[in-house]
C-alpha cells in the first residue's frame, strides 16, 4: 500500500509540477492575498475528480482484458518517458514563470481557475488517462489515486503558502531547470518500473 501511494504521489507530482498557466495563476493569487486557497481548493478539488474517474473508470476495462492491460503499460510507460524528455529539454533552455498583477473577485478567479484547469487538454491526459491507466495497474489502486491526490493537494497549497518566498526563486531558471531534472528522474523511474513488472 505504501509503494502504491508513494509511486502515485510521485507521478502526480512530476505531471503537475511544470511551468504553466495554472501554477503562475495559483502563485499570483497567493501572492496577491487575494482568493489564493480558494484557488488552490479549486484545483485540488478538479484533480482529485479526474484521478478517481480515471482509477475508477479504467481499472474495470483493464481488469477485462489482457490486450487493454498491454497497451495501458506501454502506452503509459511511452508517455511518462516522453515527459520525462520534455523535462530534460526543458533543463537544458531553462524559462522563468512570469506573473501578471491585477486585482478580481472572487468569482471570477474561480471561474478563471476552472477554465485554466478544465479547458486544457493535457489535464484530461494527464489525470484521467495517464494516472488511471497507471493506477488501475497497481495491486492497490486507490492507494495510487490517493498518493496522486495527496501530490496536487502537498504543490498546489504549498505554492499559496509560500508564495512570498517562492516567487523570487521561481523567477530564477536555475530553479527550474533543477526541478525540471528532478521531474525526468522520476518519471523515468516510474515508466521503468511499469515497463518491467511482472505480469
Amino acid at each position: 500500500m505504501a509503494l502504491s501511494s508513494l509511486q502515485g504521489f510521485g507521478v502526480g507530482l512530476g505531471l503537475i509540477v511544470a511551468i504553466g498557466a495554472q501554477n503562475a495563476f495559483v502563485l499570483r493569487e497567493g501572492l496577491r492575498g487575494e482568493h489564493g486557497w480558494r484557488v488552490a481548493s479549486v484545483c485540488v478539488v478538479c484533480d482529485a475528480a479526474l484521478i478517481v474517474a480515471g482509477v475508477g473508470g479504467l481499472a474495470p476495462l483493464l481488469q477485462s482484458s489482457s490486450l487493454a492491460v498491454e497497451l495501458a503499460r506501454w502506452g503509459g510507460a511511452a508517455w511518462l518517458l516522453w515527459q520525462a524528455a520534455s523535462a530534460l529539454r526543458r533543463a537544458r533552455q531553462p524559462s522563468v514563470l512570469a506573473i501578471q498583477t491585477g486585482a478580481r473577485s472572487a468569482g471570477r478567479a474561480v471561474a478563471a481557475t476552472l477554465a485554466i484547469t478544465l479547458l486544457n487538454p493535457h489535464v484530461y491526459l494527464d489525470t484521467v488517462v495517464m494516472l488511471g491507466a497507471i493506477g488501475a495497474q497497481q495491486t492497490r489502486p486507490w492507494a495510487f489515486a490517493a498518493g496522486a491526490v495527496a501530490a496536487s493537494v502537498c504543490w498546489f497549497y504549498t505554492l499559496v503558502a509560500a508564495a512570498g518566498w517562492l516567487a523570487p526563486r521561481l523567477r530564477d531558471p536555475r530553479w527550474w531547470q533543477g526541478i525540471d531534472l528532478l521531474v525526468a528522474v522520476v518519471l523515468t523511474l516510474v515508466a521503468l518500473r511499469l515497463i518491467l513488472m511482472p505480469l
